[in-house]
């Protein structure tokens, strides 16, 4: 486990050791986990640059407001949408592209637990805020990731380390229990994560569970399975809850540590991996169980998942599961599109 000391005193060393004018796309980030790591972001980084994208206009005025006094020399840009829809999604990467060449973080943490209806656009809901839009943020704004000159990082929130068999029937989870479906889209995730990491060896890729903090998700319940969930988490909720400020260092260190590099490091005098390890934290294993490998799947306390995952995707792989994922989701965004890019 990475101690809250060692992430803090990680994150007290971001001004000192990466550079100023840090760009970061925060996708979710109007409560919850992305607004307290978008805080952190702000309170720590040197003249950053944060895009913030939600969808209650509200919100968005009192955390820039927030930011502004954590950091008066950084911007906040807030862009509202509903990036349930992929074409929303296409429209906020258009409008960030023409501002911005370059992008060091995106860090997606957007999410419902809304189940068994469809969007406008014919995707379950739940996967279509949850993987599909996610995703499709990532494959518009790699180009400028890959564009950085200094950290190149993407994190998504979900839940690495609760991978689950992948049903290729049924890849949008129209027919799962609510239960089934987390494991069926955290391994789609990592296997998106990693033919993603093909394309661009020098961007890190995290799929992170946060582990139980108090959000404003359950307010979207809509079964009985997800309403039941609610109650018991407001009853056991305040023993086991991970404190949101807690979380949101935790995720800037996700962000932001060496302990996470990508698979390709490049002249460290160019671009760098993160802020340098403390003593006694090591480099972390990928998905692949190999140390440094570039695409991590983790714990809320930011150590690898463990034997059991790096077995079960290795096994997904061998069934040529990652190709099958990722035409599938191509083709999706293909078909609500008319193209698989922007």
């Amino acid at each position: 486990m990475v101690s809250l000391l060692d992430v803090q005193s990680s994150n007290a060393q971001i001004a000192n050791t990466l550079p100023a004018g840090l760009v970061a796309v925060f996708v979710g980030a109007t409560n919850g986990i992305g607004e307290a790591a978008l805080k952190e972001f702000a309170r720590s980084s040197r003249s950053p640059r944060l895009y913030f994208i939600g969808r209650s206009q509200e919100a968005a005025a009192r955390i820039t407001a927030e930011c502004r006094q954590l950091n008066p020399e950084g911007e906040f840009i807030f862009i509202k949408a509903d990036v349930s829809l992929i074409r929303n999604v296409d429209a906020v990467c258009r409008e960030i592209q023409s501002k911005e060449k370059s992008i060091n973080i995106l860090f997606l943490s957007c999410g419902t637990i809304r189940s068994g209806e469809d969007t406008s656009e014919g995707l379950h809901v739940l996967p279509a805020i949850g993987y599909y839009a996610r995703t499709r943020f990532i494959t518009n704004l790699l180009p400028n990731i890959k564009q950085a000159t200094s950290l190149r990082r993407v994190v998504s929130v979900l839940a690495g380390g609760h991978e689950g068999p992948i049903d290729e029937t049924d890849f949008q989870a129209k027919n799962m229990s609510v239960l089934s479906l987390r494991g069926h889209l955290v391994s789609m995730t990592d296997l998106a994560l990693e033919t993603l990491a093909e394309q661009a060896p020098e961007v890190t890729f995290v799929n992170d569970y946060p582990g139980a903090v108090k959000t404003g998700i359950g307010r979207e319940a809509n079964t009985f399975l997800t309403w039941f969930m609610g109650i018991v988490l407001m009853i056991i909720g305040p023993f086991i809850y991970i404190p949101i400020r807690e979380s949101g260092e935790r995720h800037l260190f996700f962000a932001t540590s060496a302990k996470y590099p990508p698979r390709v490091r490049l002249d460290a005098a160019e671009v760098s991996d993160g802020v340098p390890l403390s003593e006694g934290v090591e480099i972390a294993s990928g998905t692949d169980g190999k140390v440094g490998s570039g695409v991590y799947s983790i714990h809320w306390s930011g150590e690898h998942a463990g034997p059991r995952v790096v077995k079960l995707l290795a096994g997904l792989r061998e069934q040529g599961m990652a190709q099958k994922v990722w035409q599938h989701t191509i083709g999706e965004f293909d078909r609500i599109s008319g193209s698989a890019d922007v």
